[in-house]
C-alpha cells in the first residue's frame, strides 16, 4: 500500500485550504475599494491587534528582533514598537488591496507622492539598467510597481506565494500596472538580459533567503545577506538605485529615490561583492532607521548565524 509523501499531502491541504477561501479573498478586495475613509481607519487598528494578539510565531520574533537592533529599549517599549509595527504592517496590507484596482497614472499619483525620481532618470538614461534596491518597508508592493507607473520598463523575480489562485492574482496586478515578473528560480540570465537591455530590476536584499549570500553587518551583528544586487552589478555595470515606500496615512504615501550608490570595481571580485553588499545593507538600514515601525520585523532576519557562532 502506498502513501503520499507528509510534506506533499501538507502542501495540498493548503492549496486546498486556499483555494476555497479564495472567494472570500475577492469578496475583502471588492469591500476595501468602496469602504469609507474613517471605517478604513478603524478597520486598520483592529486588524494590527488581532495580528499581534494571534501571530504568536510572528510577534515573538518581532519582539526579539527589535529588542537584538534596539538594546536601549525596555521591555515595555519594544512592546509597544511592535505593536505599532503590527498596526503598520496591516495598515500597508490592506492598502495595497484597497486601491490595487488603480492603474491609471493620474489616479495612482492622487494617492503616491514621488521624491527624487530625477536620481533614477539619470541612472536609467545611461542605458545599461537599474537595479532599484528597495526594503520590505511599508507597502512595498507599491514601491516595485511604482516605477513601471512612472514609465520605466521594470522586471522583477519573486519567489511564488502560496495558493496558486492568489499567485496568478498578484501577478496579474503587477503586470496591469507595468511589471513583468519572472519566478525567482533560474532566473539570473533573464535578469542580466534584461538589465543589458536598459531596463529597470525591482531587488530586495533585506531578508535573510536561500539564495547566495554573505555576512555583513545590519544593525550592529552580522547579519545573512543576499549577493543579489552586487553580482548583477558587477556582471552588467546596471546602477543601483536604493528607493523605498513610506505611509503617510490611509491611502497615502511618499516614495523617495536616493542617489546611485557608486558599485565598488577592484581586482578581487569576492571582496568586490562583499563591500557593496555592505554599502548596500548600510542604506538599506539608515532607511529603516527613519521609520522603524514600517519595516517587517516580524521576518527572521538572523535566521542564519555566522560560522563562528556554530558549534
Amino acid at each position: 500500500m502506498w502513501r503520499i509523501p507528509k510534506w506533499k499531502l501538507s502542501n495540498f491541504r493548503r492549496e486546498l485550504v486556499l483555494f476555497v477561501a479564495y472567494p472570500l479573498f475577492a469578496i475583502v478586495m471588492v469591500f476595501l475599494w468602496i469602504c469609507p475613509f474613517s471605517i478604513r481607519k478603524k478597520l486598520n487598528t483592529i486588524a494590527g491587534k488581532i495580528y499581534y494578539k494571534y501571530g504568536h510565531k510572528a510577534r515573538a520574533t518581532a519582539l526579539d528582533n527589535i529588542a537584538k537592533a534596539y538594546n536601549d529599549l525596555s521591555p515595555t517599549e519594544v512592546e509597544n514598537m511592535a505593536k505599532a509595527v503590527f498596526n503598520n504592517v496591516a495598515s500597508a496590507f490592506l492598502d495595497f488591496f484597497s486601491f490595487v484596482y488603480v492603474n491609471n497614472k493620474k489616479h495612482y499619483f492622487k494617492y503616491i507622492e514621488v521624491e527624487g525620481e530625477d536620481n533614477l532618470r539619470r541612472a536609467y538614461d545611461k542605458g545599461k539598467g537599474v537595479i532599484c534596491l528597495i526594503p520590505h518597508i511599508s507597502s512595498w508592493e507599491l514601491s516595485a510597481v511604482t516605477p513601471p507607473m512612472l514609465g520605466y520598463p521594470t522586471v522583477a523575480a519573486s519567489k511564488p506565494i502560496k495558493g496558486f489562485l492568489v499567485q496568478k492574482t498578484m501577478v496579474w496586478f503587477r503586470r496591469r500596472r507595468g511589471m513583468i515578473n519572472f519566478d525567482r528560480d533560474g532566473s539570473y540570465k533573464k535578469l542580466v538580459s534584461s538589465l543589458k537591455e536598459g531596463k529597470c530590476l525591482i531587488l530586495m536584499i533585506d531578508q535573510d533567503t536561500s539564495v547566495k549570500s554573505c555576512f555583513v553587518d545590519f544593525f550592529g551583528r552580522k547579519t545573512f545577506t543576499p549577493l543579489g544586487a552586487s553580482r548583477l552589478a558587477l556582471d552588467t555595470d546596471a546602477a543601483i538605485v536604493p528607493m523605498a515606500i513610506k505611509q503617510l496615512d490611509v491611502k497615502k504615501y511618499k516614495f523617495t529615490i536616493l542617489p546611485e550608490l557608486p558599485t565598488v570595481r577592484t581586482d578581487n571580485r569576492e571582496e568586490d561583492m562583499i563591500t557593496n553588499t555592505q554599502n548596500q545593507s548600510n542604506v538599506i538600514e539608515g532607511i529603516i532607521r527613519k521609520n522603524p515601525t514600517q519595516w517587517v520585523w516580524m521576518h527572521q532576519r538572523w535566521k542564519t548565524s555566522p560560522p563562528e557562532n556554530e558549534g
